[in-house]
């Protein structure tokens, strides 16, 4: 009795994780895969660019949206979210290494001399390297 009731629990457990190989949202392509380390560098000068990354989860901040952290590697972090709202990732995904494709953008500070605009002077938005990368996700795929 002990053994089937073990067996029920264990399978339950199994059950209610993410498990490898599952997809939210479409399934991502492998075409230019590459860790999410190297996403920044790869962007160069581009504020947006399409890619398909691999990381780790640091966190799901919000189940419904699929809204979560992903480790960028040195100190750096993606905030990421799915582009379908309908999308609900769960919250054990914390610390899995997934693969995600989307697009991939820069968040901009604005120029502080704001009070001038209009006056001809040039203004650019330049980015700031302590920012977030943001990534809008069409799809996921947990690895392990």
């Amino acid at each position: 009795m002990k053994a089937i009731s073990l067996f029920f629990v264990l399978a339950i457990s199994i059950l209610s994780s993410p498990q490898q190989g599952k997809v939210y949202g479409a399934k991502p392509g492998s075409v230019g895969l590459m860790d999410a380390s190297k996403i920044e560098t790869a962007m160069g000068n581009k504020t947006r660019v399409s890619a398909t990354i691999k990381g780790k989860v640091i966190k799901v901040i919000k189940e419904k949206g699929g809204w979560f952290d992903m480790d960028a590697g040195k100190g750096k972090v993606i905030s990421a979210h799915f582009k379908d709202y309908n999308v609900n990732l769960p919250m054990d995904l914390k610390g899995r290494s997934v693969v995600i494709e989307g697009t991939v953008s820069k968040q901009f500070t604005a120029d502080d001399s704001q009070h001038l605009a209009g006056s001809g002077k040039q203004h650019g938005a330049n980015a700031n390297p302590k920012q977030k990368l943001s990534f809008e996700v069409t799809g996921l795929m947990v690895e392990n």
